[in-house]
C-alpha cells in the first residue's frame, strides 16, 4: 500500500492541490518526504520510523466557479385558423329566403312607428261622429282626410281613392277601400287597417278582411 501511494504521490498530490484550492479544503496525504511539491505551498514533516510524511496542502477559500448559462430561443405557437364550412346551393337559397322575410316582419313591425301609419295609430280611440273631420269626432272619410292632411298632403274627403293609383301591393299608409266605396281606412301593414267604423266602436285596429271586400290605393 505505502509503495503504490509513494509511485502516485506526484500526481496525487497535484489533483488533490486543485481540489483543495477550488473547495477551500484542506487535504492529508501520505507520500514520501522528498516528493513534496514546492510551487504548492507544500510542508512536510517526517515520523520517526517511517518512510512516508504527512503532506498538508492548504489553500485559501478565494477560487470562484462560474457556468454558462445556455441561450434558449423561443418560437411562437402557429395560430389556429377555423375554416367555415361551405354552405350549398339549397342552404344559401333558405338563407336567402329567411333574410328576406325577416327584412319583410321587420318593415313591417316598423311600419307602425313611422309615416302615414304611425298617424293613422294616434287616432285610435276617437270617437265616429258622422261628418266629423277632427280626433274629437270623425267618419271613416274624414279620419283618411286628417291622417294625410298631417303629413301635409292634400286629398279629398270623399272618394278620396280616385285620386289616387290602384296597387296589388299595398304599403303602410295607403288606402284601402272597402265595400264599393262604402268605407275607407288607412293599411298599416300585416293584413290590418286604422278606421273610424262605426258610432259604437269608433276609431280601431282591425283586420282588412273583416269588414268586407277591399281595394287598395297608393300616391306611390
Amino acid at each position: 500500500m505505502s509503495k503504490a501511494v509513494t509511485a502516485n504521490a506526484g500526481t496525487v498530490g497535484r489533483q488533490a492541490a486543485v481540489i483543495a484550492a477550488a473547495s477551500g479544503l484542506i487535504l492529508s496525504v501520505g507520500m514520501p518526504a522528498n516528493a513534496a511539491d514546492t510551487n504548492l505551498g507544500v510542508s512536510a514533516s517526517t515520523e520517526s520510523g517511517s518512510q512516508s510524511a504527512q503532506l498538508a496542502v492548504t489553500a485559501e477559500p478565494t477560487a470562484t466557479i462560474s457556468f454558462e448559462r445556455p441561450a434558449v430561443t423561443t418560437k411562437a405557437a402557429p395560430k389556429v385558423e377555423t375554416v367555415r364550412a361551405q354552405s350549398t346551393g339549397s342552404d344559401s337559397t333558405e338563407a336567402d329566403g329567411e333574410a328576406k322575410a325577416g327584412k319583410l316582419a321587420d318593415a313591417v313591425s316598423s311600419a307602425a312607428a313611422s309615416g302615414l301609419a304611425a298617424i293613422a295609430y294616434t287616432g285610435i280611440g276617437s270617437p265616429y261622429v258622422w261628418g266629423g273631420t277632427t280626433p274629437s269626432g270623425w267618419d271613416c272619410s274624414g279620419f283618411t282626410q286628417w291622417v294625410y292632411a298631417q303629413a301635409g298632403i292634400s286629398i279629398p274627403r270623399t272618394n278620396a281613392w280616385n285620386a289616387m293609383t290602384p296597387t296589388a301591393t299595398p304599403a303602410p299608409g295607403d288606402l284601402v277601400m272597402q265595400n264599393g266605396g262604402a268605407h275607407v281606412g288607412i293599411y298599416v301593414g300585416n293584413g290590418m287597417m286604422i278606421s273610424a267604423l262605426n258610432p259604437s266602436q269608433g276609431t280601431i285596429l282591425h283586420a282588412v278582411s273583416a269588414t268586407g271586400t277591399s281595394a287598395f290605393y297608393t300616391l306611390r
